[in-house]
């Protein structure tokens, strides 16, 4: 009777285990930490959470950006496994001091999601400054929002590790403002057809990594960007625990058989 009640006791096991929307629906985060870019003085962190909707949430706290200005922020990266990072110094080809959007770009990879206050967040918003969060007199930037799944590009959520966050904005001449004395028109706006806005508005500031958060593609090359991301584990146990401890079920129960057939022959 021990053993039929133990052998009845396995497959109770796995229907709970198996049974535990936990291990399907559980949030999983990325943090990162975000570097400076061209001597800006700013620094911050970021969370990038796929939720068990598939939505993704972004929080980000950043500190040292220019006061009272809007700084365009994004997603860059590739979900097809190429080789983007965080670039250093040596990606200023033109030698004026500060690596540009498009000096940029080759290292950190194109817009990928543009994180706006409101409405689109596609790549055509990547220089809606009006709809990009501003710091406060401070210099501080505190960014919040949920953006839904079906307003991402696909595979967003299955390769949230491969991307990264660069915030946009620098202070070139020391004035506390964007303006075109500090290093003049911006490039990267003239050539989508925008007049009037200050390069210092559009060179990166800060830029930080995702990878490593899972265990996959690592790119290499670049600055070190921390690259201290980490991964909510919480539905392992689920997982990979759920099963050893199903395996540890089946082992009693077969240790207990063999003893029980065991005695019975020695009887």
């Amino acid at each position: 009777m021990r053993i039929r009640r133990t052998l009845l006791a396995v497959p109770a096991a796995a229907a709970l285990l198996l049974a535990t929307p936990t291990a399907a629906l559980a949030d999983e985060s990325v943090h990162v930490k975000l570097l400076e870019l061209n001597n800006s003085g700013a620094s911050g962190n970021a969370t990038l959470t796929a939720t068990s909707g598939g939505d993704l949430r972004i929080s980000i706290r950043s500190t040292g950006l220019v006061p009272n200005s809007p700084h365009a922020q994004h997603l860059h990266g590739s979900t097809t496994g190429m080789d983007f990072h965080c670039p250093d110094m040596s990606a200023d080809t033109n030698g004026n001091g500060y690596v540009s959007t498009e000096e940029g770009m080759p290292a950190y990879g194109d817009i990928f999601v543009s994180l706006t206050t409101k409405g689109d967040t596609s790549k055509a918003s990547g220089l809606a400054v009006d709809r990009m969060p501003t710091a406060d007199p401070e210099g501080n930037l505190r960014y919040d929002r949920t953006i839904a799944g079906a307003d991402l590009p696909p595979g967003t959520i299955e390769h949230l590790k491969d991307l990264h966050i660069v915030e946009h904005g620098v202070d070139a001449n020391d004035n506390d403002k964007y303006d075109l004395a500090g290093l003049g028109e911006s490039t990267l706006a003239k050539s989508a057809g925008l007049s009037g806005i200050p390069e210092e508005a559009t060179d990166p500031a800060l830029c930080g990594m995702v990878s490593g958060a899972a265990a996959g593609s690592v790119p290499v090359g670049g600055v070190a960007t921390g690259d201290g991301s980490t991964r909510d584990e919480a539905t392992v146990w689920y997982g990979a625990g759920g099963l050893a401890l199903l395996a540890a079920l089946g082992i009693v129960v077969v240790t207990r058989r063999r003893s029980y057939v065991l005695n019975r022959v020695q009887r």
